[in-house]
């Protein structure tokens, strides 16, 4: 199965998205402990890992 390719804004998007959810992570929170770090960590491999992938591919392919 061919995977989509990611459009540069298509990955804007996704980036900002995810900052936003980070800030609404860290303004909820009371504290700022380990549990936010590795969350807002975890959470940004999961999301930049792929397009960064998906980048790096794309750009061989040209």
């Amino acid at each position: 199965m061919a995977r989509r390719k990611i459009s540069n804004t298509q990955a804007v998007f996704i980036i900002l998205f995810w900052g936003f959810l980070c800030y609404l992570l860290i303004t909820s929170s009371e504290k700022f402990t380990f549990d936010v770090i590795f969350a807002i960590v975890a959470s940004g491999i999961i999301v930049f890992v792929p397009l960064y992938k998906n980048i790096r591919n794309r750009n061989k392919e040209e």
